[in-house]
């Protein structure tokens, strides 16, 4: 077994030679699928349908609406996990307490608090609003713990000797060790997010690229409906590498 690590420019060639093989393969496909209702689903059609998505003004307006949802989602899950992966990474009595409460609600899928949330806050953002903080809590809270956890002691100590307030240990050794750990956190938590959103746009809006999805079902154009979920993994697969850049930006410092 050759465990010899890829150059990063050959990682990257490959990847590139995975993805067009993905979509040669799509297109052939489509050249032996006869004419009919699959047609629809062709490499050829959706390009062409995506092409129009492309240059429509509504589809910003549904892209706008889900990343407003997402960011203000995550915003809340950030706000909320930080402080507790923090507290529970530095006492083992506050992670003792909680540490089977947490993984017993991270096991439930969000989408199963879908009709509470409708009943208790109503139709509308609202409801997504914790049904995307919550899906992204968790590993924030547990990713922020780990971090605090694998701090180098010997800081702590000197810090100590030295006299540093808790703040100061908090500004000065803590954050900058645990920062990278929160953006591994917040990358799991933006796979999540972005998969719960969808169906989460299901129910009682009428924007969004859930919405938008659900309305081409509706008026069973399937072609726009695959168009759009090609969209979807596009903008998912750039909010991932922009938090990898603010690893690198981060770990670079």
């Amino acid at each position: 077994m050759n465990n010899k690590k890829l150059p990063n420019w050959l990682y990257h060639i490959y990847g590139l030679t995975g993805l067009i093989a993905f979509f040669m393969m799509w297109w052939v496909l489509g050249l032996q699928i006869p004419e009919g209702f699959f047609q629809q689903f062709t490499l050829n059609s959706t390009l062409l349908k995506l092409i129009g998505l492309v240059q429509d003004p509504e589809t910003y307006t549904h892209i706008a609406m889900s990343l407003k949802r997402i960011f203000i989602g995550l915003f809340y899950a950030l706000l909320i996990g930080i402080p507790i992966g923090l507290l529970i990474g530095q006492n083992q009595k506050a992670d003792a307490f909680s540490s089977q409460i947490f993984q017993f609600l991270r096991m439930i899928s969000p989408l199963s608090w879908m009709p509470i949330a409708v009943m208790i806050l109503g139709v509308g953002d609202k409801p997504i609003y914790f049904l995307l903080a919550f899906a992204a809590v968790w590993p924030i809270i547990l990713n922020t713990a780990t971090g605090v956890k694998n701090v180098n002691p010997q800081f702590l100590k000197l810090a100590q000797s030295l006299d540093a307030t808790p703040l100061e240990v908090l500004r000065h050794i803590i954050w900058p060790s645990v920062l990278g750990q929160i953006l591994v956190g917040l990358r799991l938590a933006i796979g999540i997010v972005w998969i719960v959103l969808v169906p989460s746009e299901m129910l009682g809006v009428s924007s969004g690229l859930g919405y938008f999805i659900l309305d081409a079902r509706d008026r069973l154009d399937y072609t726009e409906l695959l168009s759009i979920i090609l969209i979807i993994g596009l903008i998912g697969f750039i909010l991932d590498r922009a938090v990898i850049f603010l690893q690198k930006r981060f770990a670079a410092v």
